[in-house]
């Protein structure tokens, strides 16, 4: 007795069903896990997106997450996602210093430049991001060179060659 190999309509019958209750399930998990969007309140300037950094350190280093930008380059937050949703960090700053906040770890320094240079070995231009992201150039960037030509479509590049180490800053936000 040799049995029949099912058809492709038979095949297309079997797969469609499990194909959507595979879509269905990755989109409910998505959502589930997704942190929701906070509001910006009166007046307060906000961005959100996606944020890559790469700095050509011995060993390079390379950073990637979700973030939620607020307030403004001498008093702000910065809270960095992972892809789930999840809050990797959030970084504090004001006249006062900088602080770094991971889970039940806080760590705090002078200032968010002093900050930002501890962690990944090189400052970033918190600060200037501020007028990156509303498409003006920023002379407060330490090095730092941005390629604002795509930010009406809501994509920054910023390199820094000196000082060494080089590194790259990749932004993807909604403007």
């Amino acid at each position: 007795m040799t049995s029949k190999a099912p058809s492709g309509a038979e095949l297309l019958a079997i797969v469609r069903p499990k194909w959507r209750l595979m879509v269905l399930a990755s989109a409910l998990l998505a959502t589930a896990c997704a942190t929701p969007q906070r509001t910006a309140l009166p007046g307060e300037a906000a961005w959100n997106g996606r944020l890559s950094v790469r700095v050509d350190s011995d060993p390079p280093q390379s950073f990637t997450a979700a973030f939620d930008l607020r307030g403004s380059p001498q008093v702000g937050e910065l809270q960095l996602t992972s892809p789930l949703g999840n809050t990797l960090a959030t970084v504090l700053w004001s006249a006062q210093g900088a602080e770094l906040r991971t889970g039940d770890q806080i760590t705090s320094r002078r200032s968010l430049d002093e900050l930002t240079s501890e962690l990944i070995g090189t400052s970033l231009p918190v600060a200037a991001l501020f007028g990156w992201l509303q498409g003006q150039p920023s002379a407060d960037a330490q090095g730092w060179q941005a390629d604002l030509a795509r930010q009406p479509e809501g994509r920054i590049t910023a390199r820094r060659t000196s000082p060494l180490p080089a590194a790259e800053l990749r932004i993807v936000f909604q403007p």
